[in-house]
């Protein structure tokens, strides 16, 4: 099953501020291991465009949503043989991090397929 770690944390302004060493270093650890699948940092929330859709009309705002003094900071998603593996790696997620952090463990169960055939030149989303 694949898991997506969400990383909360108070935001620093400054992207040169955040030491990917230690990230560096699990991303490493991780595929040696066989369970990485994808990692990223994401930008200051400041950049963030916000879609929401009520009553049929599409809002665009700029920023976040919901104000808080953590935001999502970054994510890692690994395939895990259950939720005691996930969150062993959420643990070692939680070291790498500089800072306070919250991690939030999701599993990702994939959707479902589907029985329509995908458009001429495209290749169907893996859905494991």
């Amino acid at each position: 099953m694949r898991y997506m770690m969400l990383i909360y944390s108070a935001e620093q302004r400054d992207l040169s501020e955040r030491n990917y060493a230690p990230h560096q270093a699990l991303v490493e650890e991780a595929t040696r291991a066989g369970v990485f699948v994808a990692a990223e940092p994401l930008a200051p929330s400041s950049s963030t465009t916000t879609l929401q859709i009520e009553n049929g009309r599409t809002l665009i705002t700029d920023g976040p949503f919901a104000e808080s003094k953590e935001q999502l900071a970054g994510y890692y998603i690994f395939d895990c043989e259950n939720l005691d593996q996930a969150l062993e790696w959420a643990g070692k997620i939680h070291t790498a991090c500089t800072a306070s952090v919250s991690i939030e463990v999701r599993p990702m169960p994939g959707m479902p397929a589907t029985s329509q055939k995908p458009a001429a030149g495209r290749t169907p989303a893996r859905t494991n």
